[in-house]
């Protein structure tokens, strides 16, 4: 047996991100004579592969953006992360409690309840523990231990969080939470908003979720690769992105031991979810597509329908486990 230590969050999405080089897919830049050189950033956000890309008349003004949108990124770090022990919400998990959250933190927790609560729990940012299960059990290739399970599950309830601008705190022990479903959207949203404010029209920002600011400076829409939920180390179709974002969810990217056990669980029974290959969810903001791509991954072909028909300019491309696609 391995002496390895158990795999952790970070380092397992290290691998994710090794094995299809972006989250989502790949970004296909057009050169165009007469047009702005895009200006690129490559690093990590939340564990996860990052990148951005920006036009601007004067690559100077883009590079100096580029360094600012570095440290807003650092800044939401020391809250989300969950590698670091002194950000916020490892505090949270830590103390089951946290006084004056950030308004960063109240605000994904507020927007985790509203997708927790239309996705019947489908959705659920309490699903830690059942992470932490797995990632210890990863080493041996076995299903965790039904016992475990069990006492994992009782620990994942997004009723029981009580969330304020005063506090947020965890009603039962044992609780954790993990916002990577929809805070790498938060931060991807806050990114582009910055870069919005300060008067970029064209840009892409790949945090974790993709979203494009503008067009791209020829006017048409940027393109985007998916990969492919079956053949996971390449693409198999493409999205035109415009003032829009993108989120794909599959299970194809972490497995713990055989591939019906990966790392988007279902919070109602503890089982990696598995009623589709691959979710993409194109909507306005990223965390509203971040969230929604992981609530219907979980729920199901069935829930889709009513999950986007609550929110406007929202829509979704359903791979089956038989490679078949629907869009919605």
């Amino acid at each position: 047996m391995s002496s390895r230590p158990p795999l952790s969050r970070r380092r397992a999405l290290r691998i994710l991100a090794a094995g299809v080089s972006i989250p989502l897919g790949v970004l296909a830049l057009r050169r165009v004579r007469g047009q702005p050189q895009p200006v690129q950033w490559h690093g990590e956000a939340l564990g996860a592969v990052a990148h951005m890309t920006l036009w601007h008349p004067d690559p100077g003004v883009a590079k100096r953006a580029m360094l600012r949108m570095q440290a807003e990124i650092a800044r939401l770090e020391a809250v989300f992360s969950l590698h670091r022990p002194e950000s916020e919400l490892s505090r949270l998990n830590r103390d089951g409690r946290i006084g004056t959250p950030s308004r960063d933190l109240f605000d994904v927790f507020d927007q985790s309840r509203r997708i927790a609560e239309a996705s019947g729990g489908a959705f659920d940012p309490t699903i830690q523990p059942l992470w932490r299960l797995y990632a210890e059990t990863a080493r041996s290739g076995a299903a965790p231990d039904p016992a475990r399970l069990a006492a994992a599950l009782r620990a994942v309830d997004h009723t029981r969080v009580s969330a304020s601008r005063r506090a947020i705190r965890f009603d039962r022990p044992g609780m954790s939470a993990s916002l990577n479903g929809i805070a790498q959207g938060y931060v991807t949203d806050r990114i582009t908003d910055l870069l919005g404010n300060e008067g970029f029209e064209n840009a892409v920002i790949e945090l974790g979720e993709t979203r494009a600011l503008g067009h791209a400076p020829d006017g048409t829409a940027f393109t985007i690769g998916l990969v492919d939920p079956l053949q996971p180390h390449r693409t198999s179709r493409s999205v035109a992105l415009a003032d829009a974002s993108l989120s794909v969810s599959g299970g194809y990217g972490l497995r713990f031991g055989d591939a019906s056990r990966h790392h988007i669980f279902d919070p109602k029974t503890g089982i990696s979810a598995n009623r589709l290959a691959q979710v993409a969810v194109i909507a306005p903001r990223a965390t509203l597509a971040d969230g929604l791509s992981t609530a219907i991954y979980v729920a199901g072909e069935s829930a889709a329908p009513a999950l986007l028909a609550g929110h406007a300019s929202t829509r979704a491309i359903l791979t089956r486990a038989d490679g078949t696609v629907l869009q919605l």
